[in-house]
Formats: C-alpha cells, structure tokens, sequence
C-alpha cells in the first residue's frame, strides 16, 4: 500500500491571506502595475489565472449556449451611447450612499461600514447586536431613509478605522459610473461612459437578435465581458474590484410568465453552481430587501467565503423596465410579435416582452472555486514521519493544466519520450512539461497549482511501454500503458 493512503489527518485551511499569498506565488492573480506599488483594488490574472478564468467562462458560455437551444451569445461594445444610460436609469439611480469621516477624510460605503461593525461584534460574541443591528440597516436601506442611517451609526458609536472618531458627515448618494469623453477635440467631445453592466448591450439588441435569429419566445440572450463601478470602497482581494467581468443572460418571455421562469432559473443557476463543486452547504439564497427600480422579484445566490456569506450571483424578475425606457427614450419599436393564437383563434400580437436575468461575476466565481479548491494538508506516513502538502483541488474539467508530463531524469532517453508524449497530448488539452528538481518536488508543485494528473516517464517505460500515472486528490499511482494515457486524461475531463 502507498504511504500516502495512510493519511491519518488531513487540515484544509481556507485562510484568505493564505489563498492571497498562494494565487500570486503559482502564477494566479498578481497585483496589477506591481512595480509602480500596485493600483488600489485593480488585479492581473497570471498564466494560471488567466486560464481558469477562460475555463470558467467557457463553461459557462457552453451551459448557456450550446446546451440550451433557445439562448443564444453576443459580444456588444463597451462604449454605447450616453441616452443608453439614461434610459436605464444608470444616470439618476445608480449610486451607493456613502459618508465621509471629517477627521480622516475618508470615505466609507454606508453598509460596508455597518458590516464591519457587525463583524467585530459576532468576532467578540455580541451575535445578537450584529444581527439588530444588519436588519436594522436593511429596513433603512430598503426606505433610503439616509438620515436613519447617520442615526445607525451615531448611535452604535461606530468609528473610522483610521482617525478612531465617530465625527461623520450626513449620508449621500455618489454615482458608481466611470465617465470618460468622446472625440478628439475637448471642445468637441461627448461625455460617454465605462458601461457599469453587459445587460443594456443586450437590451438594445433584442430585436436584431430575434429577427436575424428567428427566435420565438420564450429565449434567451447571453454575454460575457468587462463591466466598470468606481467602488469608492473596494475590498476583499477580487471579490469587490472596479474593473471586472460579468457573465449575464437575459431571458424573454411573455408577460404574465416571468415568475415561473424566476423560479426556473433560480433552481437551475443554484445546480449549475453545484456543478463546479462548490459544497451545498456553502451555498444560499438571500432575498433582496430592497428591488432595483426595474425589478419585481430578485434573489441571489451567496457562497460562504472565507470572509462569510456574499453575493455571487443574482436572479432578477426585471419586468419590461428596460425594453421599455429604451422605446421610449430612443422612439424605437421594441416589441414582439406574438404568432401563438389565443382562444378567439387569433394571433396574439405585439407587445413588450418580460425579462428574467441571471447575473454572475465572473471574477468572484473564479475566487469561489479556488477557496473551494485551496487545502492545508498535513498526514502521518508509514515510517511515523509527518508530511504535507498545499493543493488546489480545481475540478478537471476547468483546471488551467490537465496533466503533467515527467521524466523521471534528464537522460538516458527519457526527456525524449516525454516529449513525444506531450506533444501528442497538447493536442488535445493543456498539457505541462517539466525536468527540474526531483519527482517529489515536482509532485508537490503540480498540487499547487492544481493540475489533476501527473505521469512520471522512468526507466521502466523504455521495457514495457507502461507509464506511473498519479492522481491529485488521491496521490495514488498506478503502472498505466503510455498508448492510454491521452484517452484516460480525456475521458476525466468529460465526466
């Protein structure tokens, strides 16, 4: 039996500075213009980042697309034009209210500082305080009823983590929008923005995507792109950024349906979740308080994070807001003619669809699956020594490098055979090649980078054509013959 089996403990520590520390180590996440000191709340995706951010998204663009054949994908531009904003209501109602420490300068997001506060108090033991004081501020938010707000603060004593007073400002609103100017000259220029969503380019193309696709209702339009907030308080590693991606589908359906349809795609994104891996039991719903100005029913999806129960995803009943306003605003007819006949015989004609929205950041899936995946793990061997290991157990299918390819030693003929080997497997899926440092280094690297599958090239090979395959979560090995090895690597990545 392998030393390994007889693991006696394994400690999986989800420590979020530890993850932090880890995805910049391998080749993950690196702070963006690092030798500059870095730009507050801005981060590069590595190599190995960069890949399983692409893995995710491609998983979720087949889920969508390819797997459903009423929705189908579309890539509208950044830019738009500036009445697009006004007709969503970007302009007048997208803003946080915020407060501003006189002594510090500094600038919080209202419910970010009352979390905190609520934080420190379950931290001490004071659960019930953290939880008056939670649904006090919801009920506050929901009636924007700033004024109870200040009071909420004021009256928990709730100070600026840099000057240590409670001296606050009233409670304003501050619009989250990026503004930037179109054209050449200054005079000249339009004020255009940095879109704060991918929904509106979906929006404002329905009807091309209906007519040149022929598609009846009900359907579905998906996207996946960057999305740009000026977060005055962005926090928690990727979770909270300014620049980010979003994967968003908006489905059409016929008014009067749309709560069926709620229902639908909020049991269907809950199991699509659990589809990557991610445990039942970090995953809950929590509905929204206070709607949008566009919604009638909004829920979201929260992953237990390291830092506790946030938002991943959100389901939203948008109603006909948005085809709406942009008819309006723009004189344009955006409605759907409806060929099913109603009892009369007759056809049901025009009229503006529903929308049922699923909404997910790409970036705080990425940060769901590696807390998920990133384990501490320390056992007893045989021999009564200790050992451990720091691993990313990233599902197969989404994993940056499938498999590892090893020779044992630089000679004797093996680096060749190796070779071979990877060059017929990167055919067919991320493959990685590596001669430095001993097996066992080696092993531990590709754990923490998080590659499935190691297979070890030795002196045995060049007899009986066999190779020793290794597997990441087990580190088990097993003798397999070399002409299986592409086949076995694919059959894993389907399942």
């Amino acid at each position: 039996m392998h030393t390994y089996l007889c693991r006696l403990m394994a400690e999986e520590q989800n420590n979020f500075s530890e993850i932090i520390s880890h995805c910049k180590e391998y080749g993950y996440i690196f702070p963006s213009s690092e030798i500059y000191d870095g730009l507050s709340a801005v981060y590069d995706y590595g190599q190995n980042g960069a890949q399983l951010k692409k893995n995710i998204r491609d998983y979720w663009w087949k889920s969508m697309t390819q797997l459903h054949d009423n929705i189908v994908g579309i890539d509208a531009a950044i830019f738009m034009h500036p009445l697009t904003w006004k007709a969503s209501g970007h302009v007048d109602n997208f803003s946080d209210p915020m407060i501003d420490n006189r002594d510090s300068k500094k600038r919080y997001r209202v419910d970010h500082l009352i979390e905190s506060f609520a934080e420190e108090q379950l931290a001490i033991g004071n659960k019930q305080l953290a939880n008056d004081t939670i649904a006090a501020m919801e009920k506050l938010l929901a009636k924007d009823d700033f004024s109870g707000l200040k009071d909420l603060i004021e009256s928990n004593k709730i100070k600026c983590a840099i000057s240590g007073t409670c001296n606050w400002t009233d409670v304003r609103q501050f619009n989250l929008m990026f503004s930037t100017e179109l054209g050449s000259v200054a005079e000249e220029a339009n004020t255009i923005y940095l879109r704060p969503e991918t929904a509106q380019g979906i929006f404002v193309n329905f009807l091309n995507v209906q007519k040149t696709g022929r598609m009846k209702i009900p359907f579905g339009i998906a996207q996946t792109g960057k999305a740009f907030r000026n977060e005055i308080v962005a926090r928690q590693f990727i979770f909270r950024m300014r620049e980010f991606e979003q994967m968003e589908m908006q489905f059409f359906v016929k008014p009067g349906t749309e709560m069926g349809w709620y229902n639908f795609w909020k049991s269907e994104r809950l199991n699509w979740h659990k589809s990557l891996g991610i445990p039942a039991e970090k995953l809950r719903y929590h509905d929204h308080v206070k709607l949008a100005h566009y919604a009638n029913a909004a829920v979201d999806i929260e992953f237990e994070f390291p830092f506790g129960f946030k938002e991943l995803e959100g389901i939203h009943s948008r109603t006909d807001f948005d085809l709406k306003q942009h008819q309006e605003l723009s004189k344009k007819k955006l409605q759907y003619f409806d060929n099913d006949l109603k009892e009369d015989g007759k056809p049901i004609g025009n009229y503006i669809p529903y929308v049922v929205e699923t909404s997910v950041g790409l970036d705080r899936l990425f940060l769901t699956v590696i807390s998920v995946a990133y384990a501490n793990e320390s056992w007893k061997k045989d021999d009564g020594t200790e050992d451990s290991r720091v691993v990313l157990r990233i599902p197969s299918k989404i994993a940056p490098y499938k498999l590892a390819i090893l020779p044992l030693v630089k000679k004797d003929g093996l680096p060749e055979i190796a070779k071979q080997l990877f060059d017929e497997c990167k055919q067919s899926f991320f493959t990685f090649y590596e001669e430095k440092d001993s097996i066992g280094k080696r092993y531990r690297r590709m754990d923490a980078i998080g590659t499935p599958f190691c297979v070890t090239i030795d002196h045995q090979t060049k007899e009986d054509n066999t190779v020793t395959i290794r597997n990441r979560d087990t580190m088990l090995q097993e003798r397999i013959l070399l002409s299986d090895v592409n086949k076995i690597i694919n059959k894993n990545i389907e399942n």
